[in-house]
């Protein structure tokens, strides 16, 4: 190296890289940010939802808190609603009146937010489910408000809330026990059905799979059916009620044909299947008619069909109508109820291709097993009201009418 260069370090410069520090949280300042818009705008929610969307406030990570603002008026402590330190203000959905009236604009200033902010539904299912959680810690005019809330939030479609993450989080034993969540949704029904259809609500029972378990709301020792009819007939909420007796038929239905089905196909004695048949009759109270109609779909259900071959399922289904007729004779006690009977076969030879041309043969084999009587078909044939396949099976059943009407004749 020559005396006129200047020296210089080797090696390579190495690059560090900067650390992201990340802002302290201050929920209080952003609360107290919201808070004044509300005030500055003397709770005008048109002029708030336009402010919040032009402002530079950071929703992505005080998105809990802004609902809390919204619903409270301003921040509350951490795992209560019990109000925080700070700005407060008077336009809350707790503080307006319990009226749908007074609820609904903040239902649709929310929808305006979360569709510009659509993040934020997930921080309104979590400051819904804490104060739902803690219903008890709320005055009882406050959890009405609550219920307007709720129902108008479903009626108004609020951006996909899930009705899982609302329902469910009402479940807690000591809510239950006390009355408030029985309180809490009966408000919620009544609301909701104002605009609404039962089948809306029984949808978003269903997706919140609640449905099935409506007994659930109320406290332990009144989980009946009984409790059940006189509560909500009370709450003007007929239509639920009798939705609800339907569904507590079609189970003992259901449990009551599952037992017979097990019965028959397995041949069981006949004695057994008629006391299994009184004993369902009695414990759910089922009518009549609804029994003769269940146990001719047990009997034809057991048949053992053989594809397209006619004859042999002719004789199937002949064989095994024979072989209960005493089962149906033990509960056909009534001219209507063999009627009944009759339109039930009709309308199952009429959906079914296999039975169409099995009816007289059907018809003539429960005559002379007692179970139809003359008069029963003669009915049928001359006054009978079903349409399906009437003409059919009127003029299929005319060989055996006439053989009726003259024996009639020579006695």
């Amino acid at each position: 190296m020559s005396s006129k260069e200047k020296p210089t370090l080797g090696g390579t410069r190495i690059k560090t890289r900067k650390r992201n520090i990340a802002a302290p949280l201050d929920p209080a300042a952003f609360s107290d940010a919201v808070v004044q818009i509300y005030l500055d705008n003397a709770g005008d929610l048109e002029l708030v939802a336009k402010n919040i969307e032009s402002s530079e406030l950071n929703f992505s990570r005080y998105g809990d808190t802004f609902f809390e603002v919204v619903f409270t008026g301003g921040r509350t402590q951490p795992g209560t609603t019990k109000p925080d330190e700070g700005e407060r203000h008077p336009y809350s959905i707790i503080d307006c009146e319990s009226q749908r009236e007074a609820i609904l604009p903040s239902v649709i200033y929310i929808q305006k937010i979360l569709r510009r902010r659509p993040f934020l539904i997930k921080n309104l299912e979590n400051v819904m489910q804490k104060f739902l959680q803690s219903l008890e810690m709320f005055e009882e005019n406050e959890r009405k408000k609550l219920a307007i809330f709720t129902a108008l939030a479903f009626s108004q479609k609020l951006s996909g809330l899930p009705p899982e993450t609302v329902l469910h989080p009402l479940l807690k034993d000591n809510l239950v026990g006390k009355g408030i969540v029985l309180s809490f949704i009966t408000d919620f029904f009544k609301e909701y059905l104002v605009e609404n259809s039962l089948d809306d609500l029984i949808a978003i029972l269903k997706r919140g799979k609640m449905e099935e378990n409506l007994l659930d709301f109320f406290p332990a020792s009144k989980r009946s059916a009984e409790a059940f009819s006189e509560h909500f007939t009370n709450a003007g909420l007929l239509p639920l009620v009798e939705y609800n007796e339907k569904k507590i038929f079609e189970v003992k239905l259901k449990e009551m044909k599952s037992s017979l089905t097990t019965q028959i196909a397995d041949e069981a004695d006949i004695a057994e299947v008629i006391e299994t048949v009184k004993h369902h009759m009695n414990e759910a109270k089922l009518p009549d008619i609804e029994v003769v109609r269940l146990l001719w779909d047990v009997i034809m259900d057991a048949v053992q069909w053989s594809g397209k071959n006619q004859q042999q399922n002719a004789n199937s289904a002949i064989r095994q109508v024979k072989m209960w007729a005493e089962l149906l004779n033990t509960f056909c006690t009534s001219g209507k109820l063999e009627l009944e009977l009759m339109y039930k076969i009709q309308i199952q030879c009429y959906d079914d291709a296999k039975l169409m041309k099995l009816f007289p043969e059907i018809v003539r084999s429960l005559y002379d097993l007692d179970v139809l009587a003359e008069d029963t078909v003669l009915y049928w044939f001359r006054k009978g009201t079903n349409p399906k396949g009437r003409q059919t099976f009127v003029k299929s059943l005319e060989p055996f009418v006439k053989w009726l009407e003259e024996a009639e004749e020579e006695e």
